[in-house]
């Protein structure tokens, strides 16, 4: 995955939002993490996987994907305010049968410690948790690019609108 390359998506994003909406020396880092903890709900209730009440299937890959990306934009940014832009991720490969919703309240607890201590260490192993989510979710690199390079498109068209 060419994270530089996704990174610098990011931060044209941001840059557009930040004086589209005159955000120049506001602090942003708390919204910024309470959207991603909201995405990753949203993603989570998109799989269904703690839905043990519930007979329906998971929505569709593509609507899963959808937000999984989201939450990718939200961890991109997240990076991009603390410059934590050059890191280097290890992702093992996915072997095991695990519950998904395992995966999901691991990743609360990545951005939990994240906000009580918001070292580059901390945001290295949330984005890995994170990319490690999606390979559980059998989402590969290429699957994940495009995704986030769709919806970054409509993030701008969004701003370009007054979404």
């Amino acid at each position: 995955m060419n994270l530089k390359n996704l990174f610098v998506m990011q931060e044209k994003l941001d840059e557009y939002i930040i004086n589209q909406h005159n955000l120049q020396d506001k602090p942003l880092l708390p919204q910024k993490l309470l959207a991603l903890q909201v995405e990753i709900a949203e993603l989570a209730n998109e799989t269904r996987c703690f839905k043990y009440w519930s007979t329906k299937g998971p929505s569709s890959k593509d609507v899963i994907l959808e937000e999984y990306v989201d939450c990718l934009h939200f961890i991109l940014t997240i990076g991009l305010e603390k410059n934590y832009t050059d890191i280097s991720l290890t992702i093992p490969d996915v072997s095991l049968q695990v519950d998904i919703t395992d995966k999901f309240t691991n990743l609360y607890i990545d951005v939990n410690d994240f906000i009580i201590c918001p070292s580059k260490d901390h945001y290295q192993t949330l984005f890995e948790d994170f990319l490690l989510l999606g390979k559980y979710l059998n989402f590969t690199d290429e699957d994940i690019e495009k995704g986030y390079h769709k919806k970054n498109f409509i993030n701008h068209q969004r701003q370009v609108i007054g979404y």
